[in-house]
Order: structure tokens, then sequence, then C-alpha cells
């Protein structure tokens, strides 16, 4: 083998080499520091530098280069016009030239403010899935020797790592910066959470206070004002339990207070709590409880929560004259309670996205039967806390049945999530 081959043979050993060591390297500075020198070192230049694309300006800024000259350099504007830089950056293609000194294409304020001068150069773009972001440039060859074809398959492949890491390391910022903004935007949602709720409780109070007290004393006549009043007032009130619920529960801050209770009861309960609303909208509610009794270790006010939201929405999304059920029943381990209507039923592409926090099934009717889109994943937060599952099973136009399942006792905890469908 010639010594020609030889010298080139080695060259892309040591090209191969430093490519996968500074592939493991996850800094852009050192990675880009240690490009510049080997980039110096392998096509025998003076000095190597890395510019980039500057959009705002519209020129090419020095990103890395000699370490004893970047702060002058980075000061620099390469314009897209007038420069090798700017006409590789702009046409996409590498260039090589020799006895620069005599060449106008070459920006010489580089030259001016290093006080030295470029007799010869080898630049190429900084290419990325296809779109141009910068160029990687090498000047004044050693010996005063031309750069070589093999000088521009070198300088390219160390362009392809720069492209990579430069790109990485901007998808990485995006990400760290999108990070930080959602992080802000929670901590403003929760922050704005907790003030209106606070805020608004003590006027809603007084409100409902006073609006009982009307209802008390109201004639015939006015009753049915005072009752808008009252019933509009606890509405709102549920709109602020269900945002600081909801909240709290995001925040891994709700806390369950376990007893034994009765399921048979809690159901029953929920269904009577519910009949006055049943009766309004013409729909035939009622509970299949069974004489079995039925106990679990459970939290009783978060189930009354999570069984009335099912039921309430059950009502809601009914047709006049449909039929809610509500069962409770035992299945091995657990307690399986399921609320089931002949109602409007939920689109199959849309079941598995009702659990999320201000999910609207029905956006295209209006939002006809108002509500924050929060009772379905409160519940189904609440559930999990207990260590459960919920789940819907639903044909559109046909009803859905919403079925959850609650472990006996503490110890079952860990288990339910290995609970299949049933």
């Amino acid at each position: 083998m010639d010594p020609v081959s030889i010298n080139y043979t080695r060259r892309l050993e040591s090209l191969l080499e430093f490519c996968k060591t500074l592939s493991s390297n996850l800094e852009l500075e050192p990675f880009l520091n240690c490009a510049v020198e080997f980039a110096s070192d392998i096509t025998e230049s003076e000095s190597s530098s890395i510019l980039v694309f500057d959009p705002e300006n519209q020129v090419l800024r020095f990103l890395a280069g000699p370490w004893y000259q970047l702060d002058k350099l980075k000061n620099i504007g390469v314009p897209l016009e007038r420069s090798i830089a700017g006409w590789v950056y702009a046409n996409g293609e590498a260039m090589t030239l020799h006895h620069g000194d005599k060449d106008d294409r070459i920006f010489r304020v580089v030259d001016r403010e290093l006080n030295e001068g470029t007799q010869s150069i080898l630049a190429v773009p900084i290419v990325f899935r296809g779109k141009t972001i910068g160029v990687f440039e090498s000047i004044n060859k050693a010996r005063d020797a031309h750069y070589t074809l093999e000088d521009v398959s070198a300088l390219e492949i160390l362009a392809s790592q720069v492209g990579m890491a430069i790109s990485n390391h901007s998808l990485e910022e995006d990400t760290r910066l999108a990070e930080q903004k959602v992080t802000e935007l929670e901590r403003l949602k929760s922050d704005f959470i907790a003030i209106a709720s606070h805020e608004l409780r003590t006027p809603l109070g007084l409100v409902i206070g006073h609006a009982t007290f009307l209802s008390e004393s109201a004639s015939e006549e006015q009753k049915p004002d005072v009752d808008v009043i009252l019933r509009n007032a606890m509405r709102l009130k549920e709109v602020i339990e269900q945002f600081t619920d909801s909240d709290l529960l995001e925040q891994g801050l709700y806390r369950l207070r376990k007893k034994k209770i009765s399921i048979n009861t809690l159901i029953q309960s929920a269904v009577n709590a519910h009949q006055p609303f049943a009766k309004e909208k013409n729909i035939s509610l009622s509970a299949e409880v069974g004489t079995i009794p039925l106990v679990v270790e459970a939290d009783p006010e978060k189930l009354e929560v999570i069984v009335g939201n099912l039921i309430k929405n059950a009502i809601i999304f009914n047709n006049e004259g449909g039929v809610v059920r509500a069962k409770a029943e035992q299945v091995p381990g657990y307690i399986k309670i399921t609320v089931a209507d002949n109602g409007v039923g939920i689109p199959l592409e849309e079941q598995d996205q009702i659990f999320k926090r201000f999910y609207q099934v029905e956006k295209h009717l209006t939002r006809h039967h108002g509500g924050m889109g929060l009772g379905l994943s409160i519940a189904k937060e609440m559930i999990e806390l207990h260590g459960g599952r919920i789940w819907v099973e639903s044909v559109e136009g046909r009803g859905s049945k919403f079925m959850f399942i609650l472990p006996l006792n503490s110890a079952q905890v860990t288990g339910a999530k290995n609970v299949f469908r049933t």
C-alpha cells in the first residue's frame, strides 16, 4: 500500500475513533471544542471554526473556534452575501479556496479582528435531517498545500456529527423550557384554584345560608325564585369543590380516612339523594343492593362523591323516560359497583378520553348539559387511591355502564390492578 493510502486509512480510523468517543459526551460546548481541534488536526489546518445561522439578524455566528480567538469571533456576524461561509450555507455545498489572499469572496472583517490572513479555506455545510443549520470551516492548510477531496470528506463527516449534536442540544433546550413553562402554568393554575376557591367560599356560603332562610319563610309566590337562587348557588358550590378536589388529587395531597362502611347503605343513600333530580328529568332511578351486607374499608366521603358523580351523569346524559340503575355486588376479593343507564351513550373513539380532566364528550352539542368535565376524572383518581379501578362499557345511542371495583380490605390494595374487566 502506498504512503498516501496508508495516511488516508489512518485518518479515517482516527476520525471513526473520534466520533465514537464523542458520541457519549452529552455536553455541547466540550463536544464542539474537541470537534474544531480535531478538524484542524485531521485537515492539517491552522484553525477551524463552527458557525450557525442567526435567524433574527440573518447572519452566521461563530459557535466554536480556537479558544484564544473565540471571544472576538463571537462578536462577529458573517453575512450570507460576500462570504465563503455564507455561500456554503445558502447553497448547501462544500467549497475549497486556494490563494485566498487575493479573493474578495472572503469576509475580511474576521482577518482584521484576529490580525491574521486567510490564504486557503475549506468550508462544508452542517446539515441535519436535510436542513442546513450552519457551516464547518478550516483555514490555512499547512505548508501552503491545497485542500484535498479526503479533507472535504473528513470535514463533512465531522459536520454531520456536529449537526446532530447541535440539533439534539436545541431539542433538549426546547424541552427544558417547555417543561419549565408547564411547571409554571401548573403553579399558576394551582394558585388560582386555591385563591378563587377561598375567595368564593365565604360569599357563596352567605348566599346559600340566606337563600335557605328565605326558602323557609318565602311565600308560595316567592318560593320558585328563591329555589332558583339556592339551586344555582349549590351548583356553584359543587364546581368549587370539584376544582379543589381535582387540584389536591393532582398534587398528591388528598388523604383517605378509611373505615368500614356499608356499600348497601351508601348506594341507597346516593340514589335517594338524587331522586328529586331524576324525577325532574322524568328518569326512573333505583338501587339494587340485595340483602347480603357488603362492607369495605374505604373513605365514606370519597365514595359518596364517586357514586354521586356517576349517578348524576347517568341522569344528565339520558333521555326523558329513561332508566338509571345503581347496583352493588361482591366478586372474589372485591366489591363491584355498577351505574347503568339507557341514555345517549359514548362514542367508541372517545371512551378512552372521558376520564381525563376537563374532557367533554359532547362538544358538538355546545356543552348543552353543562359541567366542567371533572366528575369522572375525580372519580377515577379517588377510586385508584382506594386501590380500585374504574372502566366504562357503552354503545352510542343505547346507554352506558360505568363499573368500578374496590378491595374488600387494605391488604388487597396492590392486587386491584391485576383484576380484569368482568
